[in-house]
Order: structure tokens, then sequence, then C-alpha cells
């Protein structure tokens, strides 16, 4: 029985698996978005968001263990600066996995793992609805208008509606065959 190892091993020893995790985390605090496999990414993400969360607090202490972990000073100075002030509000969740198909060479399952506030494109559509306000009595209305139009005019006994654009391009119509008889008229008046 496998009772409490939720680590998954990746096939590789200790110190081969913690080198790898820490350059991996280097590469995607630096670029924002990697391409990597499922598993390897699982892992990352075990491994990387404890490190978002404590470069919350941007102190001295909590640099030399991101440190620890990172030993990459670029890389720490990128997570503290940069990254830390974007996701100061959000209460973990820091990465998202977007699956993209499977490897040619060994099918293993693919994707990218990126910092969910840094990708732009996935980020305007959610922040265009979060924008559009909303009151409780407008949307009242606009269901009771929908579920008027959803109705068909026979089942209610009202008569259909004609639009007033319909009615318009109805009424020149009668105009110009009024008028050619009254044309015809005066062109046999002008005649005689």
């Amino acid at each position: 029985m496998r009772h409490n190892k939720k680590i998954n091993h990746l096939g590789r020893q200790a110190s081969h698996r913690k080198a790898l995790m820490a350059n991996m985390a280097c590469s995607l605090i630096l670029h924002k978005r990697i391409n990597t496999t499922l598993a390897k990414a699982k892992a990352l993400r075990m491994y990387v968001e404890p490190l978002i969360t404590k470069a919350k607090d941007d102190t001295t202490h909590s640099r030399r263990i991101v440190f620890s972990y990172l030993k990459h000073k670029e890389a720490v100075t990128e997570l503290f600066r940069v990254v830390a002030p974007k996701i100061a509000d959000r209460p973990g969740g820091y990465c998202r996995i977007l699956k993209t198909g499977f490897r040619l060479g060994d099918a293993a399952e693919m994707c990218f793992i990126e910092l969910v506030d840094f990708n732009e494109a996935y980020n305007s559509g959610v922040a265009k609805a979060a924008e559009k306000p909303k009151t409780r009595r407008s949307r009242k209305k606009n269901v009771a208008a929908e579920a008027n139009e959803s109705v068909a005019p026979g089942i209610t006994g009202e008569a259909p509606e004609v639009s007033q654009e319909a009615e318009q391009e109805k009424a020149p119509a009668k105009k110009t065959a009024a008028s050619k008889p009254a044309a015809k008229k005066q062109d046999a008046d002008k005649a005689e």
C-alpha cells in the first residue's frame, strides 16, 4: 500500500529530482510559461506554489529560504520584485496547467504550465466580464422579455408583432402603386 506517498519520484534519484525541480521552477519564474510533460508539471506545481506564497512576505528570511530552494539569484529577484506584487491578493492557485496533446516520439502527455496572472490573452476575457455591472432589476426585465419572445404567438392567441421597418417598407410600395394610375391619368390629360 502506498499510503502518504504523494510525491511523484519521476524515475529519478532524490538529488536529480531536486535539481530538476529547481531548474524548472527558475524557468517558470523567469519565462512565466514553459512546455513540459504533465507529470513534471504537476510535480512542479507542488514545488513552486509554496515558494510563491513565501515571496508575498518580502523579508530577508523569506528571500534566503526561497534562494535555498532555487539557487538562482535572478529568479529570486524576479519572483520578489515582479511576480509577488502581481499575485499579492490571490489566495493560492498561482499556476495553470493547459494540456497540449501527446509527444510524437514516446506519446508522453504534454502541457504548458504558466503563472495565472501573467497570461494577458486569457485574462482579458475575464476582465471584460468583470467590468460589466449587474443589477437584479435589469436582469428580471430581460428574463421576462426573453420569455415573452420565446413563446409562439399562435399559442398565446396574440397577433404577431410587425416591426416598424416592415410597415415603412409596405407603405412606400402602396404609395408608388397608387401614384402609377395618377401618373397615367396625367399623361392621358397631357395627350388630350
